[in-house]
């Protein structure tokens, strides 16, 4: 009962500052949580494969949950806080590289920390896995902008267009980056 309190507590928090921070995604809700991480499977004459049954188990929705609770932590402390250190650490302790709103807040606080290099792989590695990820085709308009790139930029912004259309948060601010009405 009081994790499930916990947990309605972070994901109201965490509605609250996506709402007036840069959202996820597309500019809606939270990340979709990675499958558990595959336990080992029983060899052929193992003696416990037939000793034991497996028991049903809630690992998944608790891996699930913990990645949520964490991810949405690590987020508070990119936006909030402005905190890129602690945040990119508390992001790789996820042990979810690959996953595209996990590398793409990697990537957004290294560059935030002036680490282009570092910015552009974790983008790169969350196109990889989503090449239609809004917020990161955003951010890494947004990254060519402060390259100085323009014209790369406005590329990004027309894939993000593809994506979500002129409506979306991701657009939005993008557009507005390149125009230089803001930074992000």
């Amino acid at each position: 009962m009081r994790r499930t309190r916990l947990l309605a507590t972070a994901i109201t928090l965490s509605a609250a500052l996506g709402a007036a921070n840069f959202a996820l995604g597309a500019g809606e809700g939270s990340p979709p949580p990675p499958e558990p991480p595959k336990t080992q499977q029983q060899q052929p004459g193992d003696q416990k494969a037939h000793t034991k049954k497996p028991k049903p188990s809630n690992k998944s929705s608790s891996f699930q949950e913990d990645f949520l609770k964490n991810y949405h932590a690590a987020y508070a402390l990119i936006y909030d806080k402005a905190d890129y250190v602690d945040a990119i650490a508390a992001l790789r302790a996820l042990g979810q590289d690959d996953h595209p709103d996990v590398a793409t807040l990697i990537g957004y606080a290294s560059r935030k920390l002036g680490r282009y290099d570092d910015a552009k792989y974790w983008y790169d590695k969350a196109l990889a896995v989503d090449p239609h990820h809004a917020t990161t085709l955003s951010y890494y308009g947004m990254w060519h902008a402060e390259q100085g790139n323009l014209l790369k930029a406005k590329d990004e912004l027309e894939q993000v267009r593809l994506v979500c259309g002129t409506e979306c948060v991701p657009y939005k601010q993008l557009k507005a980056a390149i125009g230089g009405t803001v930074t992000y």
